[in-house]
């Protein structure tokens, strides 16, 4: 911890707002003051590479629930369409705030809108990172959240916890922090007596017999310690160890101190996009692979070709999300389609050479290129 140069801070509505909504400034200015602290301070030669200042992302929900008492609303509203004009409202609130708290320190802040969208596509993911590097090679904080203003149910992250370790990988983050109003994480209820404090977690086997609780105290956002724990299995798998604290503990845990819950790194870090497609997007559509095709892909982690598709499914285009099943229904891989849904039928079973001779030399391609493809069971 005390090594990380760059970190992701994901901080929950609960530890920003009141229960009625509307942003509490003394919560978001304890956090500023801890995040500025550690921004400040320097790491010396074998601490991460060399001299250099510590840079930080911040991922903040809060934008739903700032926004609830400005529109008079006693509570988080289920529909779509509110939860939209209420992250409109709250979403500028929730800036304004950070920016003038940094400003104490001298300090700007960007803000950064995700949707799963965003990410999933090849450009749109080069575009997303070199904001981010751009921003803070500047000097700024960037302040990431999802485009909850435009986001519809299909490219939602659905919590910012997942969106965290998410962009702890985009940015090539050494380290992420997840923020909550829990100060880590216990083998039980932490309310009930004789329950402890979980100090480590190395692997998924320390977590056998551990019951997660499923919701915040406050009720004002959308995860809990389920979606904290996921997110810091996505994150450790893609080798940035995680602190689980409260947000009061912000500054123990940012200090290296002992406090709240690390999980050990479990792997190594995987080609960018790849990471995205699996965890963070919403597959519009599904093509049923032949036990042959399956075995390539799956084993040899080729392309899928047009021969080995033996069926196809929902409505999608060229370049989103579909999952290759095998023939028994079970979903082996994701990945980035070629052609549209319409084209597909036409296409199963043949061989490129087959289809650029009929079709022409446009059909002379994979239907999912590896690269452009994740393996979920291996």
């Amino acid at each position: 911890m005390a090594q990380a140069r760059r970190i992701v801070v994901k901080v929950g509505s609960s530890s920003l707002t009141t229960a009625s909504g509307g942003l509490d400034a003394d919560r978001v200015d304890a956090l500023v003051d801890a995040l500025a602290t550690v921004r400040g301070r320097t790491y010396g030669p074998g601490e991460g590479g060399g001299d250099g200042d510590r840079e930080i992302v911040l991922v903040s929900s809060g934008a739903i629930a700032a926004g609830l008492a400005p529109l008079g609303l006693a509570r988080r509203p289920r529909d779509l369409a509110r939860q939209q004009a209420a992250a409109s409202v709250g979403q500028g609130l929730l800036v304004a705030r950070y920016t003038a708290s940094f400003a104490r320190y001298g300090v700007r802040v960007g803000q950064v809108l995700l949707t799963t969208d965003d990410t999933s596509r090849r450009a749109s993911y080069r575009n997303a990172y070199r904001t981010l590097d751009q921003l803070l090679g500047m000097g700024a904080v960037p302040v990431v959240n999802e485009n909850d203003t435009v986001a519809t149910d299909e490219i939602r992250f659905g919590d910012n916890d997942r969106l965290a370790a998410l962009v702890a990988h985009l940015v090539r983050a050494d380290l992420l922090v997840l923020l909550s109003d829990v100060d880590g994480l216990y083998d039980g209820d932490p309310s009930r007596p004789g329950t402890s404090r979980i100090a480590e977690v190395r692997g998924p086997a320390d977590l056998d017999g551990v019951s997660i609780g499923s919701s915040g105290k406050a009720g004002v956002g959308t995860g809990g310690m389920v979606t904290k724990v996921e997110a810091a299995r996505i994150a450790a798998e893609a080798g940035i160890p995680v602190v689980l604290t409260s947000a009061s503990h912000a500054a123990d845990a940012l200090a290296g101190r002992d406090t709240g819950t690390y999980f050990h790194r479990t792997g190594r870090r995987s080609a960018g996009r790849l990471l995205w497609l699996a965890h963070a997007s919403t597959p519009l559509g599904a093509l049923t692979l032949d036990d042959g095709a399956v075995r390539a892909v799956v084993e040899r982690r080729t392309s899928l070709l047009p021969a080995g598709i033996a069926a196809v499914e929902g409505e999608f285009a060229a370049g989103d999300p579909v999952e290759l099943r095998d023939t028994e229904g079970r979903a082996v891989a994701r990945g980035l389609v070629n052609f549209d849904a319409k084209e597909i039928p036409q296409l199963l079973g043949r061989s490129t050479r087959e289809l650029a001779r009929e079709l022409g030399p446009a059909y002379e391609r994979e239907v999912v290129h590896r690269d452009d493809l994740v393996i979920l069971n291996p």
